[in-house]
């Protein structure tokens, strides 16, 4: 399996339902490092699994749906408890739908995965992992 990986960042604020979050259940803020992997069997006729450029474009337009707001405040959001695995799963899923629209072009739509991990520091991240 062949995978190409791209980075960028968001910062959020937001809250966490249920006990287990202690004092994170009062809203606070996230700064995220956030890598999405994409993976093939196979690399397309130009030797690539997408253009590396494309795929930043993209992840930096799914990213800027979620940065700079308070996501308890999104509609969209509603009902999520908005962790760090959750959100990776939405950003995976995301990324996904415009992937097979054609938004990283031919080679995006004959992707077999990807994954999206979220970095909340230099010692824990969480991950998605989704077949396209």
């Amino acid at each position: 399996m062949f995978s190409v990986t791209v980075r960028d960042h968001m910062l959020i604020a937001h809250s966490l339902r249920g006990e287990a979050f202690g004092p994170a259940q009062r809203l606070h803020g996230a700064t995220y490092v956030v890598d999405a992997t994409l993976k093939r069997a196979d690399l397309d006729a130009d030797g690539v699994v997408v253009d590396i450029g494309r795929a930043t474009e993209e992840l930096r337009a799914v990213l800027s749906e979620l940065s700079y707001r308070n996501l308890d405040d999104e509609p969209a959001l509603a009902g999520l408890n908005t962790t760090t695995e959750e959100l990776a799963r939405l950003i995976a899923d995301r990324l996904a739908k415009r992937a097979q629209a054609g938004a990283l072009g031919k080679a995006g739509q004959e992707l077999d995965g990807l994954v999206v991990t979220l970095h909340e520091s230099h010692v824990g991240s969480a991950s998605y992992e989704r077949a396209l």
